[in-house]
């Protein structure tokens, strides 16, 4: 379950009323889960709880799916793919591995995405978005001159523009999607220490074990 709590249809603000509508069809949501693509849902009901969250967020979606952008489909797919990867969010990996072959992509090159450096199905291009996706979701922006001069070979400054916010955008859900247990998100952390069996690892002379091997 979501670490913080999910607005039913009938409480939800008018404009999340519609997009309920649209997603859920007739069901509430929170009473009954689950949209069309496979996913819990938990992502629209949570922010919900904000109006002005909810909305600003919905209006991102519009903005990088607007025609009025310069930044292509592809390019756009590249960068929120693997931020998803690069923050580890199940969610929006998942969700955007599919968009990645809806825009064109092979198998191949959504397989890639977790090692796209040592990848060879990626043109020049797509290797500089992927470098910079890399220096903003991982390094927090740190771009070397190298990696930005490699991007502008290949892209405009309106390009780079639109692929910076759109990606650190998606950086962000990712982060929050991890930190408030939504959709695929909602796991444990499996880096936790195992227990020692004897219980005395502790006194566990380890040099003295290898020393007598």
């Amino acid at each position: 379950m979501p670490r913080l709590s999910q607005v039913a249809r009938d409480d939800a603000h008018p404009f999340a009323q519609a997009v309920y509508g649209a997603i859920f069809g007739e069901r509430d949501p929170v009473a009954e889960p689950g949209t069309a693509s496979g996913t819990p849902g938990d992502w629209w009901t949570v922010f919900a709880l904000v109006p002005d969250a909810f909305d600003h967020t919905t209006a991102g979606f519009q903005f990088y799916r607007s025609p009025d952008r310069e930044l292509s489909a592809q390019s756009r797919e590249l960068g929120q793919t693997r931020a998803g990867y690069a923050v580890g969010s199940q969610f929006v990996f998942s969700q955007h591995c599919k968009a990645m072959r809806d825009v064109g992509f092979t198998d191949e090159q959504v397989a890639a995405i977790p090692h796209w450096s040592t990848a060879g199905c990626f043109s020049p291009g797509e290797r500089a978005l992927l470098a910079y996706t890399d220096c903003l979701v991982l390094e927090h922006g740190r771009v070397p001159d190298g990696v930005f001069a490699a991007l502008r070979e290949h892209f405009s400054e309106v390009e780079i523009l639109e692929f910076t916010y759109i990606t650190s955008t998606y950086a962000m859900h990712a982060t929050m999607s991890r930190a408030l247990r939504l959709e695929y998100d909602d796991v444990d952390d499996r880096v936790v220490e195992v227990a020692d069996p004897h219980g005395d690892f502790a006194g566990l002379d380890v040099m003295a074990v290898v020393d007598d091997a």
